[in-house]
Formats: C-alpha cells, sequence, structure tokens
C-alpha cells in the first residue's frame, strides 16, 4: 500500500501528472450544481474512518466537532460559489465522523462480561434459524439469576437444542429455560467480520444455547408492543398451512421475513447461484411490489377517461404504492435491509408527487444520505454496499445510454425483444456492480449466477410478486389460496433453476478475503468515475485497477488460532490444514472461506502436514515450530514439550516454564483469535483485539 501511494506522488511530480492535477484543480468549478451526489461520499467517508480508528474518541470530541460541521455547513451555504467543493468535503467527512459516534453511544447497552449458566427469562421477539440450523430465539426484558438489571442485556439469543416439544412459540409470550451465554465474539481472525460491533447495534448483550425444554412462563399479553410480530406469524402460519413444501418456507421468507421454516440445503443453493438476495426484503422486492402497485393503480385510473382527464392519476398511484411500501415494510419486520430498501423507494415516489424524475443520481444519494444518518453503521454491511451499487450503477449506465442519439440507418430491436434485452442488462450490469462486494464478503462467486438471475428475476417480478398481493387483497375473503397457487408456480420454478445452475460444474469459485484497504478504494474509485464532471473522472478506473491489484496479492496468515485455544489452521500448498475435525465449527468454515477455499473443516483436517503425538499438535513453518494441545492434562503435556517449539499455545491456564514461551487461557482472552506469521526469521504474532483496537464494543 506504502508503495503504491509513494508511486503515486511521484507520478503527480512528473509532467503528465501535473497535467491531470491541473485539469483536477480546474475541474472543480464544473462540480457547482452537481455537488448533492458528493454528499453520501463525504458522509461515507467520515463514518468509515470512525469504524476504522483503534481508539474509541471521546463524546466531548464528538459532540464538538458535530458543531464544527453544523457551523460550517451553515457557512458553506452562505458563501457557495466563493468556496471550493473540496472545504464542503471535508465538513461532511466531519459530520459523518461525529454522526457515526454518537450512534454508537445512543445504542449503548449492557453486555456480559463473562460466561453464563443457569435461569434464563424473557420475553420472545423474534424467532429464526442459527448457523447450525437450530430454531433460534430472540429475547427481551431478560433476567438472569444473580445479576443486577444494569449488568443485563437488553437483549440475548438463545439456540433451541434436545427435546422442545413442550412449548408452543408465540411473539410475546415469556419463556424460561437453563442454558450457557457468552459475550458476543470477535472476530475470528484479525481483520475478519467483526460480529462484537455488529452485536452492539442491535442491542444484542449474549447470546447462546440450551439443551433443556424452554417452557412457558406467561402467555402473551394483549396489545403489547408485538401486535406487528403476531400479525406477521400469523401471516406465516396461513402461508406455511396454505402451500405445502419447500416453497412455503421461501413464501413466508419473502412476505413476512421468516426464515425459520427455510432449510440450509435450498439457502446454500440460493447462494451458489447468487439468487440469496431474493431471500432479503430489500430494493428488489420493495421496487416490485411497489412497482406493481404503482401500475396496476394508474391502469385502473387510466381505463375510465372522464378519472385520466380530471385527476392526477400518475400521483395518485404514486401515494397508493407508498402505502403499500409501508405496510410491507412493517409486514416484513422492519430489518435494516427493508428499513434501507423503504427509504430509496419513497425518495423516488417522491420524486413523482413534486414532478422530478424518479430515477436520478440525485434520488439515489439523497436515499444513501437519509440511511447514513439514520443508521451510519450500515455502511460497512453488505446489503448496503450491494444495493447501493446496483442502483448506482443501473442510474448511470441507463442515464448514459439515455442521451446516446443512434444513427437512423441503424436498425431497431422488435418491440418485444427490448423488455428481455432490458431485464438482461439490468441483470448483467447489477450482477456486474455487486461481483466485488459479493466476492470480499461472501469469498465466492457464482459463475451461472447472471444465467440463474434471468432466469428467475422476470418470475419474481411477473408471478411471485402479483402472486403475493393478489393472496393479500382475497385473504379477507377467504380466497388467499388463489394467491398462494400463483405464487408456489413462480417459486417451484426459481428454486428448480437454484438447484439445477448450482449442480453444474464449476458454479462457484473461491475467492480470498481481500485487504481492507481494497473495498474503499474499489468504492471510491467507482464513485468518482460515476459522480465527477469532466474528463478526470476517468482517474476512477485506476483506483478500481488499483484495488483490483492489490486484492490479487493478498497474503493469508500462515497459522490462525481460534480465542478458545482449541483450533488452529497451517497454511499449506494445499490448503490450511486444521488441527481438529470437530469442534468451533463456525471459527473453521469462516478460515477456510476467508482462504477462499471450499473445503469443510473434515477435509482441511486430513490435510497432511502436522505432527500429532498424545493429543499434541506440531504445526512448523519457516523456521518456527509452534505446539498446541487441549484437554485435561493439557498443562503438564506443554510443560513436558514446550522446549520442541518456538511458542505453545493451550486454552487452559498456561504453566510458567522456564525458556518457554506459552500462551494460555488468559493471553487468548486479551488478544482474542491470533494470525501468526514469519517475517525476517522471526515470529509475529497478531490479535484480533489488537487490529480491533478500544472501542465501544469491545469493553
Amino acid at each position: 500500500m506504502g508503495k503504491l501511494a509513494l508511486r503515486f506522488i511521484q507520478w503527480l511530480k512528473e509532467g503528465q501528472g501535473q497535467v491531470v492535477l491541473k485539469h483536477l484543480i480546474d475541474g472543480l468549478d464544473q462540480q457547482r450544481g452537481h455537488l448533492f451526489g458528493w454528499v453520501p461520499i463525504g458522509l461515507g467517508l467520515g463514518i468509515g474512518l470512525y469504524f476504522h480508528l483503534k481508539v474509541e474518541p471521546s463524546l466531548s470530541i464528538l459532540l464538538t466537532l458535530a458543531i464544527l460541521g453544523i457551523a460550517a455547513s451553515l457557512l458553506v451555504l452562505k458563501s457557495a460559489p466563493s468556496l471550493s467543493p473540496i472545504f464542503l468535503l471535508c465538513i461532511l467527512c466531519t459530520l459523518g465522523f461525529s454522526i457515526a459516534g454518537l450512534r454508537a453511544n445512543w445504542v449503548a447497552g449492557p453486555v456480559l462480561e463473562y460466561r453464563y449458566y443457569g435461569p434464563i427469562t424473557g420475553r420472545l421477539i423474534n424467532i429464526d434459524r442459527s448457523f447450525s440450523d437450530k430454531i433460534r430465539l430472540t429475547l427481551d426484558q431478560v433476567h438472569l439469576d444473580r445479576m443486577a438489571p444494569d449488568k443485563t442485556p437488553k437483549r440475548v439469543r438463545i439456540s433451541l437444542h434436545g427435546d422442545q416439544r413442550f412449548i408452543t412459540l408465540a411473539p410475546g409470550m415469556t419463556l424460561m429455560t437453563t442454558g450457557h451465554l457468552s459475550p458476543p465474539s470477535g472476530p475470528v481472525e484479525p481483520g475478519g467480520f467483526d460480529f462484537q460491533r455488529h452485536s452492539w447495534f442491535i442491542g444484542l448483550g449474549g447470546l447462546g444455547y440450551t439443551r433443556v425444554p424452554a417452557l412457558e412462563l406467561r402467555a402473551p399479553e394483549k396489545g403489547s408492543s408485538l401486535a406487528i410480530f403476531r400479525a406477521r406469524k400469523a401471516i406465516s402460519r396461513g402461508i406455511l398451512a396454505g402451500m405445502q413444501g419447500r416453497e412455503a418456507g421461501f413464501a413466508a421468507a419473502i412476505a413476512v421475513g421468516d426464515r425459520a421454516n427455510l432449510d440450509q440445503e435450498t439457502v446454500q443453493a440460493l447462494r451458489d447461484t447468487n439468487l440469496a438476495h431474493l431471500l432479503a426484503i430489500s430494493g428488489l422486492h420493495m421496487g416490485l411490489l411497489t412497482g406493481f402497485v404503482f401500475t396496476l393503480i394508474r391502469l385502473i385510473f387510466a381505463s375510465v377517461p372522464y378519472v385520466a382527464l380530471r385527476l392526477p392519476i400518475k400521483k395518485i398511484a404514486a401515494s397508493c404504492a407508498m402505502i403499500a411500501a409501508f405496510a410491507y415494510l412493517l409486514m416484513s419486520g422492519a430489518s435494516v435491509a427493508t428499513e434501507r430498501a423503504f427509504i430509496m423507494v419513497m425518495v423516488m415516489l417522491d420524486a413523482i408527487l413534486v414532478n422530478r424524475r424518479a430515477i436520478s443520481l440525485r434520488a439515489v444519494a439523497l436515499a444513501a444520505t437519509i440511511v447514513l444518518i439514520l443508521r451510519p453503521e450500515s455502511l460497512v454491511s453488505p446489503g448496503f454496499q450491494m444495493s447501493f451499487a446496483a442502483t448506482t450503477a443501473l442510474v448511470a449506465v441507463f442515464g448514459a445510454w439515455r442521451n446516446v442519439r443512434l444513427p437512423e440507418t441503424w436498425p431497431r430491436l422488435p418491440k418485444f425483444l427490448q423488455p428481455i434485452i432490458g431485464v438482461a442488462a439490468s441483470s448483467a450490469i447489477a450482477g456486474f456492480a455487486t461481483a466485488p462486494f459479493g466476492a470480499a464478503h461472501f469469498n465466492q462467486i457464482a459463475q451461472f449466477g447472471l444465467i440463474a438471475n434471468l432466469a428467475s428475476v422476470p418470475v419474481m417480478g411477473l408471478i411471485v410478486m402479483p402472486g403475493a398481493v393478489l393472496a393479500g387483497c382475497l385473504a379477507p375473503f377467504g380466497g388467499a389460496w388463489i394467491g398462494l397457487w400463483v405464487m408456489k408456480i413462480g417459486i417451484s420454478w426459481i428454486l428448480s433453476v437454484a438447484e439445477f445452475v448450482a449442480a453444474m460444474d464449476g458454479a462457484v469459485t473461491y475467492i480470498p478475503r481481500p485487504d481492507t484497504a481494497v473495498l474503499p478504494m474499489l468504492s471510491l474509485g467507482m464513485l468518482f468515475l460515476i459522480v465527477w464532471r469532466g474528463r478526470v473522472r476517468w482517474l476512477g478506473v485506476g483506483g478500481v485497477m488499483a484495488a483490483i491489484l492489490l486484492w490479487f496479492q493478498v497474503e493469508r496468515p500462515q497459522m490462525l488460532v481460534s480465542e478458545s485455544g482449541n483450533l488452529f489452521g497451517l497454511m499449506s500448498k494445499q490448503g490450511r490444514i486444521l488441527s481438529h475435525a470437530k469442534g468451533d465449527g463456525f471459527v473453521a468454515s469462516a478460515w477456510l472461506e476467508n482462504d477462499g477455499d471450499g473445503s469443510d473443516q473434515f477435509g482441511a483436517n486430513n490435510r497432511a502436514g502436522l505432527v500429532t503425538a498424545d493429543k499434541i499438535v506440531l504445526a512448523k513453518f519457516g523456521s518456527q515450530k509452534i505446539l498446541i494441545t487441549r484437554g485435561k492434562y493439557a498443562p503438564e503435556q506443554i510443560a513436558q514439550n514446550c522446549h520442541k517449539a518456538t511458542i505453545s499455545i493451550l486454552a487452559q491456564k498456561a504453566p510458567e516454564v522456564d525458556g518457554c514461551r506459552i500462551l494460555g487461557r488468559a493471553e487468548l482472552r486479551k488478544l482474542g483469535s491470533l494470525s501468526i506469521k514469519e517475517e525476517k526469521g522471526e515470529l509475529v504474532i497478531l490479535g484480533a483485539k489488537q487490529a480491533t483496537g478500544r472501542r465501544l464494543w469491545t469493553r
């Protein structure tokens, strides 16, 4: 990264660099009148800086920066012609930084400080499925035995194991069980996905499991704040009763956000074909629903000439679409992704009401600005990045195409082909724009995702979503089965496409996790290319190419150690070798995914390269030897054998042995998961907590 920066500075000093720099300065004047597109970019830069910090800024600093940013913004708005757009960008960065910090302090809540085992009581507010495909409950109004109220998490999440036939789950019921709870875990490796941060912003202070039956302590209260949750579950039960098979789980997921009835095989097939976005209630679903309602209402009114000539039917249709969008937001559970989609749709429908172009870069910028102000943490989520990447790319490309004037002598496409070409082009553009973000977050690229989307998205828009609207309209009259029948036809087709494409050879290509600088560079390069006015915009291509080059140069850690100390993985020519075939399954799968390795934990454990004897595992790379063990007698074994290795690691209390470097339970808790490599013959160890720093969510 540093070498690239030095080369760029040297290039600027040379003749060609000077010319580009002059064009850049001159181009600032061209940006006036187009500055609004830079508002979310400036806010995003500030928000990204906040989340990149290693030390939490004080509340007084955040408030001071916010006040200064607002005051400077008012000054810029008053004297904009005389001030540089760069100054405005700096102010927006300051505001974004402050907004993110204030939001993090606003959502603060108690987090477990230690592992807990004992009675758990709480009110049921959500039901979904865990990584291990178990029913998972989210509880609020939590009570834990012998824990003060100010230390008790606002929300906990528990997975149900064992025999759970003694309870029928109902929204709002108060249940009790006995289980294990732990604080949200940190990244599985330095620089990896920070689940602690994610949990902080959703108010989750503990998570775990129970193997004993969960029992109903109190029935749901009538007229409680969970009325919408109850309505969602009632709709979900109605869908499951009226539509049998795997299609029912898919229908419940897209209708009310209930994924509890989706099996992992179906979800995996959708992921492998780049169709998983059809499950998440996001921009696609909100757009299809509101688009269908808008078109239907407009056609109904337009069919009556007396009404069409006297009423603003376009605005009436937009208002009806707004109502439908709001109802869908409530019924889907108002998740972060759905809120983001709702905001985007409302901005575009509002544009129709005020006689502005509904689909434009300005509208996209306004939606992004609102989302970043309300939920700045969305910036680092894959949903935000992928949805706005797709929307921005589609608006930019089709906006540019709209201005193209083809020669009259050129042949024109038949009208029946135009919708087909439009869908194909939209899928290709959206797929191309979101591919890097999907690969970075999920470590895979669906090779035939375009084919799957071309075969599925039109069905989603023409059959599934209209069927859902029809079911909702006919439900009060007992005719919901008609709409559900229509939905099932479309969903069955989509699932068949997913299974067929996923089974094709080479359907999935696995990609290693990029350096943390790659996505910011890539995003800024693409945005500069789209938003900047003038020839200098093509510098954005250079940013994109630099990001891709940096991605290809990624080097995965030679060795990784889990925070528990029970699992480690050694990188070899054949891939990462895992020390154990079972245990820490989530960590193991995350490591392999980040390596761009499609193997499972069992397969990675069977790779040759580790020396194992008497539950002691010895890993060698370069001149380094690392010894790791677990079990009841691990401390004694480490004490006897630690002289054979550069460093020894165990999950228990580390024994003190002269001449041995030993990391035990206390050190692992302090450092978190470990990344180990050799540099110039020396062992370099980096802990995940060192990489994250001292933040609100790590204390």
